[in-house]
Formats: structure tokens, C-alpha cells, sequence
């Protein structure tokens, strides 16, 4: 009896300490370090678009995941929206001192279109499609939709100088994958200042909330969007 008792005692005492060292620590402010790019040229349908994001579990040097992605753009004729078909290579890091990494292929299709309300409300409609190759899994789908907000404050116009407040919530919910797999994915909803510093470029600085099935965590975002 006193021999399971003990052995009993150290595999509780084992469990605790594995679950413990992977838990993300929801109070711990994550810090997300982005680019945004897009080109586009009035004689061509054709253009392109993608992004680099360093994503960190603390503000810095905890990875969580470093995201690069790119795509091609096509815009038809007569019609305010624009289509993407594009891949992303991701590689997710493990919260704490371990080290260990997960790569993801990411093959996606979007579909963009902007509208506004008013003089000074900017919104645009994002719908994407992804397949996910992530390794030692099977082929993983998600659908998300994304609707950003842009406010802007000291002008009518988001022109050179305009100090705007920038929103977004975006709604994860997976398709095909892993057996046992629930519907919903992830929620992200994000409030920011953004300042245009001239024709094309802009800076944000916000938090964003991510929610998932499991974890609710902040993030600080300093992001930087090209249009050239």
C-alpha cells in the first residue's frame, strides 16, 4: 500500500509539472511586431501583397510565431474588391524555455472589399480561405472573416498627417482537420491609433485580445502598412 501510495504521489506530482510547463500565461502581455505590403498599378489587374510578423509570447524574445506570407492580387474591371491566392510559411514556437518549433505550409484565398459610411468611416470586408499543412498532421482547413474599421480623427480624409483610430474583429472557425476538432478556432479583436505618414504609409500601435477554446490573451501590436 505504501508503495502506490508513493507511486501514485509522483505520477501526480509528474503530471502537474507537464501540464505547467506548457501553459501559456494568459497575463503576460505578448508582443506582435508586423509589415503589411500591397502594389498595385492602375494599367494592370495584376499586383501583389503579403506580410512579415514576428510574434512573440512576452513582448520580446519568447517566439511564438514567425509568419511570411505573400500572395497574388487580382482586381477586375468595374468592381471595388480584390482577390487573393497566396502562401504562408509559419513556424509556431513553444511558450517558456522550451525550445522546440512546428512548421506550417499555408495555402490561402481571399477575397477583399473596402466600403465607407460617412466622410470619415473606412471599412473594409476581408473573407479567406486557408489549407494548412502543418507537420506530422493531417491537412487542416479554416474559413475567417475579418472587418476593419478606420476612423479617422483630425481630418475627413486619409491623407498625409490623419490620426485615425483603427478596429478590427475577426472570426476563426475551422473546416476539415483533426478528429474531435470543435467549429470554433479563434476570435481576435483589436483597437489601435494610426497615423498616416504620407501618401501610402501608415503605423498603428494597439492590443489585440485573442480568445481561443483554451487560452484569453492580450497582445501589443506595432504594425507598419506599405502601398506602393
Amino acid at each position: 500500500m505504501k508503495t502506490l501510495s508513493i507511486t501514485l504521489l509522483i505520477s501526480i506530482f509528474s503530471l502537474t509539472l507537464f501540464n505547467s510547463n506548457g501553459q501559456v500565461d494568459e497575463s503576460q502581455l505578448g508582443g506582435w511586431y508586423m509589415y503589411f505590403f500591397n502594389t498595385s498599378h492602375e494599367k494592370s489587374k495584376i499586383g501583389f501583397q503579403g506580410d512579415v510578423q514576428y510574434r512573440n509570447w512576452n513582448i520580446a524574445g519568447d517566439l511564438e510565431q514567425l509568419l511570411l506570407r505573400g500572395g497574388v492580387t487580382f482586381k477586375p474591371d468595374n468592381a471595388n474588391i480584390k482577390f487573393t491566392l497566396g502562401y504562408g510559411n509559419i513556424t509556431t514556437g513553444t511558450f517558456g524555455e522550451e525550445s522546440s518549433t512546428t512548421n506550417e505550409s499555408r495555402i490561402y484565398q481571399e477575397a477583399l472589399f473596402p466600403t465607407k459610411i460617412g466622410e470619415r468611416f473606412y471599412l473594409n470586408h476581408r473573407l479567406r480561405y486557408e489549407q494548412r499543412f502543418i507537420e506530422e498532421q493531417t491537412l487542416r482547413t479554416r474559413y475567417r472573416y475579418n472587418l476593419f474599421v478606420n476612423v479617422a480623427l483630425n481630418q475627413k480624409e486619409m491623407k498625409q498627417k490623419t490620426i485615425y483610430l483603427a478596429l478590427y474583429d475577426e472570426v476563426f472557425i475551422n473546416g476539415k482537420g483533426l478528429l474531435g476538432q470543435q467549429i470554433f478556432d479563434r476570435n481576435r479583436a483589436y483597437i489601435a491609433l494610426g497615423y498616416v505618414l504620407k501618401k501610402g504609409m501608415k503605423i498603428q500601435l494597439g492590443i489585440m485580445n485573442q480568445t481561443t477554446n483554451t487560452v484569453n490573451k492580450n497582445q501589443l501590436q506595432l504594425s507598419f502598412h506599405h502601398a506602393f
